[in-house]
């Protein structure tokens, strides 16, 4: 049972970076959908059964394992043009791995983690993998021998340079106001309040800081409208433009895991990591009765609403109908076990599992919203002129990062 439990942060690490890239595509798909006033996708299936238009991307990830791999002649850089698309995938992978889902738990006697690697150096490691996964950019660019990967890869390696450094200013003055570089550290101090009322979240006490970093995430993950490395109108495809087959798809599934990843670090640092606000460990366990209701209650919340979604989106005709029902069913089912779980574990005095399923689940919440706002962002905006990207990075951010570090810096010392 040790083994078992010790490994589950690595499962959480794995279904919050590689297995929710199929629910990423789905959800962007959807929201753009959505935007556009129209359904997206809800025909592909697999024997009727659709998942809401989830087989789509299943089928899309089949149909790049089994495509035909095409290598360029023209490629003088064999061995870079082949490891560029894993060493963008491996650095996004391993950014998930000092992500804490919840707080330390007691089981048996025996302490344990929801955290992959249990290490104090959480900020540090995770800007140097998310940094490193650009370079795979810039390096697949580079080894295409394509004007247009060089005309992408020149534009990926500028944009980092121009925002890598705004961020870390921005990321040093959470560090500064929590005092430590240590991600469970920082989200017990959002545990507390500011000014005797608010929350004391990053988003509450860096405001300034926390715009920064919003905007130099959707510029490092080069999602839209910072994706001027690909700039379809312009260069054809940017970086990836000689990769096909699975190579292609590291570079996709890496950029969705990136954006994930950003989700992470912002749910940790900017909104209370696994916490509810003005809610801690302590407090979840001197109410546990009470929590477990709340959280009950709250997943039936969101079981309706997806069922009514369900309904409303997904109901064309007989066969879909029926389809529905059954996931209806599932839902009501699942719910069920949440609900006699969280029973379970209350009526056995199992506070420290239950503590743990509650605050995975916060963090599951918030980490879905700050996904949702990434897709939202890229169907509302233009794609921004690299010119405008460069002045943005230089003239605006980096001077306000500066002068952020430096009140936050005199404000701190002067409380002190």
């Amino acid at each position: 049972m040790s083994i078992f439990l010790t490994l589950i942060p690595f499962v959480l690490a794995l279904l919050f970076s590689l297995a929710i890239v199929p629910v990423l595509v789905w959800m962007e798909r959807r929201i753009a959908g959505l935007i556009q006033d129209r359904l997206g996708p809800n025909r592909c299936n697999v024997g009727g059964i659709r998942l809401g238009g989830l087989i789509q991307s299943i089928a899309d990830v089949v149909k790049l394992f089994f495509k035909e791999e095409i290598h360029p002649h023209f490629i003088k850089n064999r061995f870079y043009y082949l490891v560029a698309p894993s060493l963008s995938f491996i650095a996004a992978f391993l950014s998930f791995m000092v992500i804490p889902f919840g707080d330390n738990y007691n089981y048996d006697g025996l302490n344990f983690t929801l955290q992959a690697l249990d290490v104090d150096l959480g900020i540090l490691w995770f800007l140097g993998f998310a940094g490193l996964g650009v370079y795979g950019i810039i390096l697949a660019g580079w080894a295409s021998s394509s004007k247009f990967g060089i005309l992408g890869s020149l534009r990926a390696a500028s944009q980092v340079i121009s925002y890598e450094v705004a961020m870390s200013l921005a990321i040093l003055s959470f560090v500064i106001s929590y005092g430590s570089i240590d991600f469970r550290v920082m989200v017990q101090a959002q545990s507390e309040t500011f000014l005797w009322v608010l929350p004391s979240w990053g988003v509450v006490m860096q405001p300034v800081a926390t715009l920064i970093l919003i905007v130099t995430a959707f510029a490092e993950t080069n999602r839209a409208p910072f994706d001027a490395a690909e700039g379809e109108s312009e260069i054809v495809a940017g970086y990836h433009t000689e990769y096909g087959a699975m190579k292609f798809g590291l570079f996709f599934v890496a950029e969705y895991m990136a954006m994930a990843a950003s989700s992470a670090l912002m749910v940790t640092i900017l909104f209370g990591g696994y916490n509810l606000p003005y809610i801690d460990s302590k407090f979840m366990g001197e109410h546990l009765a009470f929590m477990a209701m709340f959280f009950v209650l709250m997943s039936s919340f969101f079981t309706f609403v997806l069922i009514r979604w369900i309904k409303k989106n997904n109901t064309y005709s007989s066969v879909s109908k029926k389809e529905s029902k059954i996931y209806y069913v599932l839902l009501l089912g699942f719910l069920g076990f949440i609900a006699l779980g969280f029973t379970y574990l209350v009526v056995f005095q199992l506070s420290s599992l239950a503590i743990a399923l509650m605050q995975v689940m916060t963090f599951l919440l918030k980490f879905i919203a700050i996904l949702f706002f990434f897709i939202w962002v890229r169907w509302t905006f233009p794609r921004f002129r690299y010119d405008q990207t460069q002045k943005l990075g230089w003239n605006l951010l980096l001077p306000l990062s500066i002068a952020n570090v430096l009140v936050t810096a005199i404000v701190v010392v002067g409380a002190n």
